[in-house]
């Protein structure tokens, strides 16, 4: 299962990890269920979406807010370009 693989990797990278793939993947999923992509590509789309934002500590809630925005852009950004591919 690699989302599985995926998620134990972001617990261990610790700081914006479990934040951006937490994003990442309920953008992935609601656009799924939309009918915007195939299931098999929400661990993938989660896992490049954890390569492209940065990981860094969080020091407050509103770290973990600005977090999940810019991971939810990035994450509508990854899908919007593999529909373009």
């Amino acid at each position: 299962f690699p989302a599985l693989r995926i998620a134990r990797e972001a617990l261990q990278a610790g700081g914006r990890a479990a934040t951006i793939l937490n994003a990442a993947n309920e953008v992935a999923v609601a656009d799924f269920l939309g009918g915007g992509i195939r299931f098999m590509e929400i661990a993938a789309i989660v896992e490049t979406v954890l390569g492209r934002v940065a990981n860094r500590s969080l020091s407050g809630i509103d770290d973990v807010l600005e977090t999940d925005s810019e991971s939810r852009a990035a994450t509508r950004e990854a899908i919007a370009t593999r529909r373009r591919n």
